[in-house]
């Protein structure tokens, strides 16, 4: 199963491709991740990349690609992973399509966690305040203006992919306003029903 998690900051996203590890055994690959353990390991792209992050500037949609590319062909990506927090734009999806095609491969499904904007202030507010309670440290971007602006950001450069994997028809929406297990449970029929049409 090969998938992509689509949806504003704080909706779940991290929190249900955990869930789709454990249950599936297919990994979760974030750019984040990635872009780290390639400059840990000394990859090609991983030294290119570093030089770019140690410059301060951002790494470029070529770097990601290439670094994407390079984890998908690792064993463990075989039977399928889910994207999280990438592809990011319509160019970067673009690319999504033509590194799995040179593969012979395609994406399944794309989830969408449908949230309500003014509920997600309020469930990022919570989160800030149950970390600070638990004495664990806040993250730096759960706070209202830190969370405004990403939120713009989603909205211009990633919820056009909403309509650009409708129109390819394997675009699934899913409540992220319900309760996590509910998600969850939500998710695991929509890949169940995506592995019947297949």
């Amino acid at each position: 199963m090969r998938l992509i998690l689509l949806g504003p900051p704080g909706a779940g996203k991290g929190t249900q491709a955990q869930r789709l590890v454990e249950n599936h055994g297919i990994p979760q690959l974030s750019t984040g991740d990635m872009l780290r353990a390639a400059v840990k390991a000394e990859t090609e792209v991983g030294k290119r990349a570093k030089a770019v992050m140690d410059a301060g500037e951002l790494v470029s949609d070529a770097i990601v690609n290439a670094i994407v590319a390079e984890r998908i062909d690792q064993a463990d990506c075989a039977n399928g992973f889910i994207l999280d927090g990438y592809p990011r734009t319509l160019q970067q999806a673009d690319s999504v399509g033509e590194m799995l095609a040179e593969r012979g491969i395609e994406l399944d499904v794309v989830i969408e966690l449908v949230v309500d904007d003014k509920a997600l202030v309020g469930r990022i507010l919570k989160r800030a305040e149950e970390a600070k309670a638990a004495g664990e440290p806040v993250r730096k971007d759960d706070n209202a203006e830190v969370f405004d602006e990403r939120l713009r950001e989603y909205y211009k450069k990633t919820a056009p992919l909403i309509g650009y994997y409708y129109a390819k028809g394997l675009l699934q929406g899913v409540d992220g306003m319900a309760s996590m297990n509910e998600v969850t449970k939500q998710i695991a029929a929509v890949l169940e029903r995506t592995a019947k049409k297949s």
